[in-house]
């Protein structure tokens, strides 16, 4: 029972640290750009190349409908770029433009002077430890959400 109740505060601790993130990152955004739009951009230049509106609503686990809308946000901004799907005729196929790049990295840096003041304030020699044991938590979760 106590692992449990471990396990719960964590996930309650990483939705708090969630939120806050979210409303932090957005609020320094350039052009009201939200969490759901930079993120995408990131997901962009994390792994290259292109990915169908399906691919990225399942990656993000969002419906096709949320994922079009942030897509279409994030077109009329030319931040990506849609093309027909040579292989599928009813299929699109997204990349991200030179703006997009652009785009997130004067997103990331507008988030330079909290990341320092975050940096001054938060453990930071932890940042290593609590990365690694993260990423085998989102790994886990990962692998779950298929079954």
């Amino acid at each position: 029972m106590k692992d449990e109740l471990s396990a719960f505060r964590l996930f309650t601790e990483i939705g708090i640290i969630a939120q806050l993130a979210t409303t932090k990152f957005e609020a320094v955004m350039p052009d009201g750009m939200t969490i759901a739009q930079f993120s995408i951009l990131n997901h962009f230049v994390r792994l290259g190349g292109e990915r169908s509106p399906n691919e990225l609503a399942r990656a993000f686990q969002v419906t096709k409908g949320t994922m079009t809308s942030t897509l279409q946000r994030l077109e009329a901004r030319a931040c990506i770029v849609v093309r027909p799907d040579p292989h599928d005729g009813r299929g699109k196929l997204v990349a991200i433009t030179p703006e997009g790049v652009r785009v997130r990295e004067a997103a990331i840096h507008a988030l330079r002077p909290f990341f320092s003041e975050l940096n001054t304030h938060a453990m930071a020699s932890s940042f290593p430890q609590l990365l690694e044991q993260l990423g085998l938590l989102r790994q886990f979760l990962d692998s779950e959400r298929d079954e």
